[in-house]
Formats: structure tokens, sequence, C-alpha cells
């Protein structure tokens, strides 16, 4: 018998998957080879402009959180530990001394069921853009990248099926 996932557990899992991320990534220098030589001015470019676009989607995904959290308080206690972990993700992206870009105007339904489908919508959107990076990154952005995208997997869970747990 199959013992289901709480909400505690997937917590859990999310928690873990982020002390991996923090971890494991650096303090947002330039990237480095997988014997931790230099790489070539191209590939420190093309993983700065990765890590950058990897940011600003987390970043995007935070101002949704935001402006649910605006929209519907009452959400504050389900959410705010998911919202917590968006945030440390988009500063350990972001790296060190840089500042979060602006973000688009994010709109929240006005149903609060239907506003968290769409917020689970859209950490879905940004776990499957971080996952889809993963092959065009470095090993040590690749590693903080699919940490990423598990959590995001993490937090789908609990904002759809764990709802119940």
């Amino acid at each position: 018998m199959r013992t289901p996932t709480t909400r505690r557990r997937a917590l859990a899992w999310s928690g873990a998957a982020a002390a991996g991320l923090l971890a494991g990534c650096s303090d947002g220098g330039t990237p480095s080879g997988s014997a931790g030589t230099e790489t070539s001015t191209a590939v420190r470019k093309a993983a700065l402009r990765l890590r950058e676009t990897a940011a600003r989607t987390s970043t995007d995904l935070l101002a949704h959180y935001d402006a649910l959290l605006t929209k519907h308080p009452g959400e504050s206690a389900r959410l705010r530990p998911l919202r917590a972990e968006v945030a440390r993700q988009a500063n350990v992206l972001r790296g060190s001394g840089r500042a979060a870009a602006g973000t688009p105007p994010v709109t929240v339904a006005t149903e609060s069921k239907a506003a968290l489908r769409e917020l689970a919508e859209a950490e879905q959107r940004a776990s499957d853009a971080h996952l889809a990076a993963v092959v065009r990154a470095t090993p040590e952005l690749a590693r903080l990248l699919a940490s990423v995208a598990a959590a995001g997997a993490v937090h789908v869970y609990l904002l759809t099926d764990g709802a119940s747990a």
C-alpha cells in the first residue's frame, strides 16, 4: 500500500532541493568547465545569457505570487513558503549584487481556486523552461537549473494534487 505524499513531506522535498540548490551553486561569478578550468569567452557569455533568462523566469514567477497574495490574502499561509522558495531561487540565479529587473504586471483571477490554478500553470511553465535550459547550460548551471525545475515541480504538486493533503 502506497503512502500518500503529504504537504509537509512535499515541502521538505522542496526545502531539500533548495538546500542543494544553494549549496551547489557559486556566487554568480563566471562559469567554469567541468574540471574547474576557465571556459571560452563565448561559452561564458552564453552561460550568462542563459542564467539571466532563468533569473527573469523566476522573477516573473515571483511577481505572480505577489499579485496573487495581494488579491487573495487568505491564501497567505499556504503560499508564503512557496513564494519564499521562488524568491531564493531568483536571487541565486541573478547572482550576488545584481538587482532584479522589472516584471510585467500580472493579472490574477477573481476566484481564489482559479487564481491558484493559474499560479500552478505559471509554476509548470517556469519549471519546464528551467528544465529545457539544462541541455544548453554549463555543468554547474545545469545542476542549478535542474534543482530549480525540481522545486517547481514540487510546487505544482502542492498547488494542485497536494492541495488536499
